[in-house]
């Protein structure tokens, strides 16, 4: 019997080992889609208890809580930190089979040097031990990075942001890891929200602009596109119900946008068709900027409506959508390289019966661009745990090219979360590992180290265009 969660743990093979441990653990963690604060990186906020860095803005956590039948009390309510603590390591000691379970081991290992098992007996020992680890030295934000070997995070801006805390970053010289912004532009699409003229009202300040057409919408965002990009951003971030493709000429497209700013109600199909205008303006931007467009898409959010108005959005009340038509998807990107606009693209699907059809998209339009210009990404959200990243990984090295691929993203909001890049490379050591020791890949280190390198760091850093540190 193996150890449990020991310096191998899932290192199946002598070939995973020494992938892993000889290469994988020392490459850097290049985070390129994360909600992190930039704020709370420049201020080096020091968190006084397990709690508030752990469990707070969690909903990952969160939901496995309500599924124990744990109080909302306990969750987002007003239980002490102490309270809430004793009831996440009551849930999470008995959640065998969840990703939760061990993420929050490594964590406990990589961070706190904790070796046992965090339960319901264990809380105090654990409380106690994180808790005056987090009053020492290091143990600022900025020093969980630093532990972590981060070297470029990408967070998650919108284009109303006035990227203050980036700039601060950015000529802070003595933080060594580079923050930079990602566009997310949904807020300025989603024209079916009921809040969205409010927040082009926002828009038109940060633009110092007025917006009374599509047109004024483009320039407006191209406006913040140009400022985003004196801010060091190269990368663009959508979440979508799902990527569609319902052209309209210009005119029927102003005519949507005019009834929403007079007040009017869109239609599910105007809605469509303004949604397609608007992505086929940025990705043209991002193409003309050299950026890269990423696409999350098979998400069905706020599904608990009750919930939602308490609580608001991101609280973990989000599922699966089986509805990703991939025929709009490549009738999508297929329009793009029509006119020769098409830029570097990554897409996600929360739905895992996506994944093939993602990396036969995929296949229909590389170029020598970029080695593997359109990526499938990462598992991400509801698939990023063991089963999820095996069969990600396997579905693009059947369909596509591993040995390109840029590779983990935390989409995080805890400091804590780099761990989930190790669970990412070993399952990721483990994957090879097994195809070498089975006789369906030469034991050739030199060459697997080199691909184990790309997918754990150098590929994306040339993707992404980043400056490349040694690992």
């Amino acid at each position: 019997m193996q150890a449990f969660m020991d310096k191998d743990f899932l290192l199946n093979t002598p070939t995973a080992r020494t992938l892993y441990h000889d290469v994988a653990a020392k490459c850097p963690i290049i985070d390129y889609h994360c909600h992190i604060s930039p704020k709370e990186i420049w201020d080096d906020v020091r968190y006084e208890n397990i709690t508030q860095v752990w469990l707070g803005g969690d909903h990952y956590k969160w939901r496995l809580m309500r599924c124990a039948g744990v109080p909302e009390k306990y969750i987002t309510g007003d239980a002490s930190d102490y309270e809430k603590f004793c009831k996440w390591a009551e849930v999470v000691g008995k959640g065998i089979g969840n990703p939760l379970y061990h993420w929050s081991h490594l964590e406990l290992r990589n961070f706190f040097g904790y070796q046992g098992a965090l339960s319901a007996k264990t809380a105090d020992e654990v409380w106690n031990l994180c808790n005056a680890k987090l009053q020492s030295a290091g143990y600022s934000v900025r020093g969980l990075i630093n532990m972590s070997n981060v070297d470029t995070i990408c967070t998650t801006d919108d284009p109303i942001d006035t990227l203050e805390w980036h700039q601060k970053l950015a000529g802070d010289k003595t933080f060594k890891t580079t923050v930079l912004p990602a566009w997310r532009p949904d807020k300025a699409m989603n024209l079916e929200k009921p809040e969205y003229l409010d927040y082009l009202a926002k828009l038109e300040a940060a633009a110092g602009m007025k917006i009374a057409s599509f047109a004024d919408l483009k320039k407006a965002l191209a406006a913040r596109m140009e400022y985003f990009a004196q801010n060091h951003c190269c990368l663009s971030d959508h979440g979508l119900n799902y990527v569609m493709y319902t052209p309209a000429s210009g005119e029927e497209v102003e005519a949507i946008f005019a009834k929403r700013l007079n007040g009017g109600k869109v239609t599910e199909a105007e809605e469509a068709a303004f949604k397609t205008a608007f992505m086929l303006f940025v990705a043209k931007k991002y193409h003309e900027m050299h950026w890269t467009m990423q696409l999350h898409y098979g998400c069905r959010r706020d599904n608990n409506q009750p919930q939602y108005r308490k609580l608001g959005p991101d609280t973990g009340y989000d599922c699966i959508n089986n509805y990703a038509p991939s025929s709009q998807t490549a009738a999508f990107l297929g329009a793009l390289e029509e006119e020769g606009c098409l830029p570097q693209t990554i897409l996600y699907s929360l739905n895992p019966n996506d994944n093939e059809a993602i990396d036969t998209i995929c296949g229909c339009f590389q170029s020598d661009e970029a080695v593997s210009k359109v990526q499938h990404g990462s598992a991400w959200w509801f698939n990023d745990h063991f089963q999820g990243m095996t069969d990600q990984l396997v579905s693009l090295a059947n369909l596509g090219y591993l040995a390109g691929f840029v590779g983990m993203l935390t989409d995080s909001r805890s400091f804590l979360s780099y761990p989930r890049h190790e669970y990412f490379r070993r399952i990721l050591c483990r994957l090879l590992g097994q195809w070498v020791e089975d006789g369906m890949f030469p034991n050739d280190m030199e060459l697997l180290s080199e691909i184990v390198r790309g997918v754990s760091y150098e590929n994306a850093k040339k993707y992404f265009h980043f400056a490349k540190k040694e690992c």
